[in-house]
Parts: structure tokens; sequence; C-alpha cells
């Protein structure tokens, strides 16, 4: 009886509820960073006036379309929402339409999605059953207003949308130029229109190939020879001339795994005596510089100093592009190039990219043996993966270039208990916890690899390099890390967590030696070009060789950040990046370098969404 007396009109009903369910999940299960109060109320108001914004449109249907209207937009805001939520947990990020064309990798991600999927999501499907109770309910659910009552009801979505956009500018200037960070976009201005932006940016890249010209390659062209550092020879130049290279790929390996124990246990005892090798090369303070491609991103990256895209996965959204890669360098000096990977090859589009950018054989997984005994997690294990590469490895016309990507240290970092040598650590995370079984395990791939390399006689006649390819334990698992570390992690600590090993090993060398210097991914190729004695004097790279005195001081993220030889620079705050110390806004310290990351991440988006390499001759 007291429903049926209930005047508030539903969609309004509807649009509270709606609009506090995703701030709920904004300020609770997306664990969003409020910093002042003004965020804290734009991130309040901008669902409220997204959601207001949808159920106020049924106003403009006839009755028994509105009930059917509400309940549907609040199902499928509900799933937009959920999507978004379960991308997150893994990836600390939004979807964006580029991921989903990355649908065909669904297939091979069920066991980690279960993971992500929790009993307590179902609490919000509570406001859609509410509603929709509501609907049955109420003696008249729907509204009849006038025209002008109806323009009405409207225009209030435009106040709020603009009192938003407002809002979001004062918080944030520059919001939509520099729009390489999705959750400020997210916290200002909302998941629902972030996604129509998203929409508005994909339709206009699409298009930036059309009007593209040669003008613009020549500018970025003549920008990377002024600000990467000589072109003269290092002086590592050609200390591996005419061996071959064996580039490892170690899967989700971060560096804080390095020396890190449990139980009194190593978890990396092989990789801990080869980082102290004389015949290792260890860049201590090597980063990822990988953004939604993950993995993919990281091949990208290193094949061609370029950037990642601010949105998706190259290799699914350009793999047809004109690029001078790695494996196309090294084919015109003499070298036979392959990759290994026991995955699909349809997974991140690699069969495409890879013929493209010039490799000679892909070993997919149709070139390895799985039985149940020696497949797990996300397929061949990491031991058996080696054992079974060194036939064909044998076999290549050397002197050869070759890529192994590892699959066993794969979240969600399931091993099964007779493989683990190490203990689960005690955590609130059970991703942290077994992180370490799997890495120890990988750990112990990667001795025996080098032992079989030996066995085959390649060890003495090749440079190994090992990298990992970004990080496995995301910001949602802060506040585990932080009981690991035994510190908050905070934005600083943070950036610090995405260095990974990267280890130059030279059979024979005996000059081994821990290096200091900020360098990443987009310094691979510049670096292992010079190391090989490789001079291309037309090729175009955002990275600097990492043994040159005049490198590039700095390395950027995807998302703008950026670490350089003293700052730090993230989530809006600069820091010195030796004591963390923040320095204050009004002295600009990191102001020059903002303003060069922001310029390069820009050209490299210009690069690979306007195919210009189609318009520069590098022979």
């Amino acid at each position: 009886m007291q429903l049926n007396r209930l005047r508030l009109p539903l969609f309004i009903i509807a649009s509270f509820l709606f609009g506090l369910k995703t701030y709920f999940v904004y300020r609770f299960m997306f664990d969003l960073s409020i910093e002042n109060a003004l965020q804290e109320f734009i991130l309040f108001l901008n669902p409220l006036a997204s959601a207001y914004f949808v159920f106020a449109l049924s106003v403009w249907l006839k009755p028994k379309n509105q009930i059917r209207y509400l309940r549907v937009a609040m199902l499928l805001g509900t799933l937009v929402l959920y999507f978004n939520l379960v991308f997150y947990r893994n990836f600390t990020d939004f979807i964006t339409i580029p991921v989903l064309f990355q649908g065909s990798n669904a297939a091979d991600l069920t066991s980690s999605i279960l993971t992500l999927i929790h009993f307590e999501d179902l609490l919000l499907l509570l406001d859609v059953v509410l509603v929709w109770y509501l609907s049955k309910r109420l003696e008249e659910p729907a509204v009849i207003l006038n025209r002008h009552a109806k323009i009405a009801a409207t225009a209030v979505t435009f106040l709020l949308l603009a009192g938003n956009v407002v809002l979001a500018e004062i918080e944030r200037p520059m919001l939509f130029v520099r729009a390489f960070d999705r959750e400020y976009l997210v916290k200002n201005i909302g998941l629902y229109n972030y996604h129509l932006y998203d929409a508005t940016m994909h339709t206009k890249t699409k298009a930036q190939r059309v009007f593209a010209d040669g003008s613009d390659v020549n500018k970025i062209g003549n920008y990377m020879r002024e600000e990467t550092g000589s072109n003269e020879p290092s002086e590592m130049y050609g200390v591996a001339e005419d061996k071959n290279v064996i580039f490892i790929s170690v899967e989700s390996f971060q560096n804080f795994l390095l020396d890190s124990e449990i139980n009194g246990t190593e978890t990396t005892p092989f990789l801990n005596d080869l980082k102290e090798s004389k015949d290792t090369i260890w860049f201590k303070n090597f980063y990822h510089q990988t953004a939604q491609g993950k993995t993919s991103d990281s091949e990208f990256i290193t094949e061609n100093s370029l950037y990642p895209l601010d949105r998706g996965a190259v290799y699914f959204t350009h793999a047809q592009n004109e690029y001078h890669a790695l494996p196309e360098i090294l084919k015109n000096n003499g070298y036979y190039s392959s990759v290994y990977h026991s995955n699909n090859k349809s997974f991140w589009n690699r069969e495409v990219m890879y013929e493209n950018i010039g490799y000679d054989h892909f070993f997919g997984e149709e070139s390895f043996e799985e039985t149940p005994e020696n497949t797990f997690g996300w397929g061949l294990e990491d031991k058996e993966f080696f054992k079974q590469s060194i036939p064909y490895l044998k076999e290549q016309k050397q002197p050869f270039y070759s890529k192994f990507i590892t699959l066993t240290h794969h979240f969600p970092f399931e091993l099964p208990e007779e493989k683990a040598n190490i203990d689960k650590y005690n955590s609130g995370s059970q991703t942290l916890n077994q992180y370490f079984q799997t890495a120890r395990y990988t750990d112990e791939a990667l001795e025996g690899f080098f032992k079989e390399l030996k066995e085959a006689g390649l060890y003495e006649d090749s440079i190994i390099i090992l990298m990992g390819d970004h990080y496995g334990i995301s910001e949602f698992h802060n506040k585990a890390m932080g009981e690991f570390l035994g510190k908050e992690i905070n934005p600083y600590e943070h950036m610090k967590l995405q260095r990974v090993p990267f280890m130059i090993h030279i059979p024979g060398y005996e000059k081994g030696e821990v290096r200091e210097e900020v360098v990443g991914q987009i310094d691979v190729k510049p670096t292992l070009l010079n190391l090989l004695g490789i001079q291309d004097m037309r090729d175009l790279n955002f990275g600097s060789d990492m043994f040159s005195e005049d490198r590039k001081n700095f390395i950027a993220m995807r998302d703008g950040s950026f670490v350089s030889d003293e700052y730090i620079y993230t989530k809006d705050i600069c820091y010195e990046r030796e004591s963390g110390a923040e320095i204050a806004p009004e002295e600009e310290a990191c102001q020059p370098i903002r303003e060069k990351v922001d310029k390069e991440l820009q050209y490299s988006n210009d690069i690979i969404y306007g195919d210009l390499f189609r318009f520069y001759e590098f022979k």
C-alpha cells in the first residue's frame, strides 16, 4: 500500500540507485585514488549525472515502453560496469574498443577470468532487481509529461553533465588533451562517458591514416636523431659480433623476486647467481613500458623501439603497418630469426605480426608435444618447453636470432603441488601467494635451459638476453605487496616495482657488472644492434643504446609517467628518484621531461595510427 502512494518517478529512483552503486564500485572496488574533496565530489557526481542522462530519456517513450527501457538500461549498464571491474582486477585498467577486438584471446583466458569473479559481485544486481520489483508493484511506474515537462526533465541532464565537465577541467586542466591515463578520465567524467570518449577517439584514429603524409615522419625522425643520443658506436660495439642471439622473454617477472626468500628458501637462486656472474651485465634499473597489450606490447617495444598504443594492442590493431623491426634488420645482416612460444599462433595475432616484421619461423604450440603430465596452467610447462626447443635450435642456420617466450609464470600463477619447490607466501592475496612458486619453477627451467645449451654446443657461440616482459602483480594487490616488502606502496613505490630483470649474458666476456642507468624496453633494439656491431644509420628509434654516454636520460610510460636519472613522475606528483621525497609543484622540476614525454608518446601514436613508415626509405 505504501508503495502505491510513492510519487517519485521511477526513472529518478533508478538514476539514484544506479548512480550510487556506480560510485560505490568506483570508490571501493576500482579503488580509485582520491586526493582532495573536489575529486571526491566529482567522483560522486559523475555517475549520478550519467545515470540521470540515460534514464531520463525514458520520459520520451510511451508508458509501456518506459518500463521496458528502464529494465534493459539498468541491466546493460550493470554489465558494462561489471566487465570493466573484472578487467580492472587483472590489468588495473579499463576496457577500450581495441581491446574488444582482442576477444579471440578470451578462449585462452578461462582459468584466469574465473579467479577474477567474486561471489560478492552478485550485490551489483540489487538495484536491477529492486527497480524491476518496483516496476511491478507501483500503480503508475511510468510518467506522463507534456512536451515542456519532458524538455525540462531532459535539460537537467545537460546541466549536470556540463557541471561535471567544468569541475573536471578545474581539477585536471587539459584532461582531454593529455588523456594517456584512463584512470583520470574515469575519475573525472565517469566510466560511461569515458566509453563514449573512447569510441570518438577510435573513429578519429581510424581516419588518421588517410590524412597522413610524408612530412610528418621527417619531422619525427629529426626529433629522434636529436634526442636519442649519438649514432657513434659505444664501448660495447661489436662485443657479440656474429654470435647467435637467444632472447628469453620471461613472463610476468619483476625485480623484487630477485634475492627474495620465502620461509628461508630463495625464490630465484639461478637468476641470483646469474646476475652476479662475471659474464653477465645486469641493468638493475630496467623498466617495462607495456600498456594494454602486455606481452605483445613488450615484443613490439623491444623489436621496434616505438611506444605501445594508448588504447589496445598494436599487434591486433596495426599488424599490417610498415615497420623497420629488429628481425628485419638482422635478416638484412645475415641472421636467421625465429620465435619459440608454446601457444596458438592467433593469440595476440602473432602469426600475422611476426611475418610482417621479418621473422623467418614461428615455433608455436603445434611444434611441441603436450601431455597431461607436462601441461598445466596456460599450457606446456617451461622446463619441457625449453627441452623440446633444443633440437629445433640446433638445426637452425647460424648466426640466428631466436626469441623464447615462457608461459608457466603467468597469471593466475597456478602450479601443481608436486612441482613446487618453495612454499606459498602467506597474505590476503592469493595471486601474490602463488606468484613465488611459479617464479621458482621458471627459475629452475632457465637453469636447465642453460645446461641444455651447453650440452648442445650452442652456449659458447651465443649471447643470451633475459628480460621480464611486464609486471605480474598489479596495483590491485598493493596491500599484500606492502606486507611483503615491509612498506606502504604509494605511487612512487609502485613505479619502482615496474622494474623487471634485464641481463645480458656473454659467455667468455669476464667483465660482468651491475649497471645503474635508468633504461627500459624502448632501449633494447639499439642496444642489441650495437652489441652485434650493426650500424643502421637510417633507422628510427625512440630508445638509446644503453651503453652510450650521451643516451637519453629518461624512460616514459604509456600513461605519461616517467623515470629519469633524477626524478620519478607519476599520478601528477614529482619525486626525487633516490629518496622518494615529493617535490613541490611550483618548483617544476619534472616539467621539462614531462613535455618531452608527451611529445614522444604523441609522435609514436602518429607513426602507428598514420602508418608513417610507409613514407620513409630505410635502406
